[in-house]
């Protein structure tokens, strides 16, 4: 079978591997689409080299159908639709003891810690895997993993209707927040410097601002009636971006920080101070929200065919990160199949 692999040196390979038979416990996937993220970016630009052991077949936002299990499996069999949950965690770390598997301390991030599923055929244990509904398509059922990210980002924010969101950085993880905070009620408007990208987000209906052309301060307090936003979600990864984030947010108001950041932030701590703001932190998914995220997908509540903007053969990945460097595509699905029989 053909896998795509990150070798080192910003390179990525298609090379052949042995499919790995599932034994108990395990279930087969023929991968159908796995999406690329920050994170694989992340992977491919070396900044997690000391994390990933190479060659590594990455990728974790996926769906496809169970081609075999192994024994003991009773959740889903061949045919099936589904996705996967990419987390396994040891269930006997401090974190794990307290009910945070999600963030265990010693966390397998599959497709990142272990092989992931840029390969036509990936096993996983069935505890990981989550199935779809009939009838969703399975390049949409590849975004449910990010789905989740926001998910939980938003269920981490504590947002409540009627209540006023702003999302720095409309990027994919950003425009889903935006979604997922306005399908629960909230009132959003999307700071991003990139006009492009605004025009995407503005095509479904949300407010966008950029803060390079305006004062944002007085943007948000303007719309706010001089509070400030109730919750305000750093997703750009930029270190201006988490130094003004502060000024956004009403008294006791919520920042999330989403995007992950390589480095240490400088942050306005006395506004902090001053409005007693609080900071939360917003890693992964939880189960629930992974199956939050199935249910939007399957009725439809996410924009896939916007957010999902060129799907590549999986002997194109080398130049599909080219695409995401430059900023061209929201989403670049990876069509693994494409390869099949070759």
């Amino acid at each position: 079978m053909l896998t795509a692999q990150y070798v080192g040196d910003r390179t990525v390979e298609t090379r052949e591997a042995e499919p790995v038979a599932p034994g108990p416990g395990d279930v087969r996937i023929r991968v159908a689409y796995t999406g690329l993220c920050g994170t694989d970016l992340h992977v491919f630009h070396g900044s997690m080299d000391a994390r990933v052991t190479t060659p590594l077949p990455f990728g974790h936002e996926m769906s496809g159908t169970v081609e075999s299990v192994g024994a003991d499996v009773t959740s889903v069999a061949p045919g099936d639709a589904v996705t996967v949950m990419p987390l396994d965690w040891d269930g006997t770390c401090p974190a794990c003891l307290a009910g945070n598997q999600h963030v265990c301390q010693n966390l397998d991030f599959i497709g990142i810690d272990s092989p992931g599923s840029l390969q036509e055929l990936w096993t996983v244990p069935e505890r990981v895997v989550v199935p779809m509904p009939a009838g969703v398509r399975l390049d949409h059922a590849a975004l449910v993993e990010p789905v989740a990210v926001a998910v939980h980002d938003v269920r981490r924010s504590g947002l409540v209707e009627g209540e006023k969101a702003v999302v720095i950085g409309g990027g994919p993880i950003g425009l889903l927040i935006a979604t997922v905070a306005r399908r629960f009620g909230g009132d959003v408007v999307v700071a991003e410097v990139d006009a492009n990208r605004r025009a995407q987000v503005e095509a479904l209906g949300f407010t966008t601002l950029d803060p390079r052309a305006v004062d944002q301060v007085a943007r948000v307090e303007e719309w706010t009636g001089g509070a400030g936003a109730d919750v305000v979600f750093e997703v750009s990864g930029a270190a201006k971006a988490v130094l003004g984030a502060t000024s956004l947010a009403k008294v006791r108001g919520r920042l999330v920080v989403v995007a992950i950041h390589p480095t240490p932030r400088e942050i306005d701590l006395q506004r902090l101070f001053w409005r007693e703001l609080t900071i939360i932190g917003a890693r992964v998914y939880e189960r629930q929200d992974f199956e939050t995220a199935v249910r939007l997908v399957a009725d439809g509540d996410v924009p896939a065919d916007v957010l999902i903007t060129k799907i590549v053969p999986i002997t194109e990945v080398q130049e599909a990160f080219g695409l995401l460097e430059q900023g061209a595509a929201m989403k670049v699905l990876v069509d693994v199949q494409s390869g099949a029989g070759a």
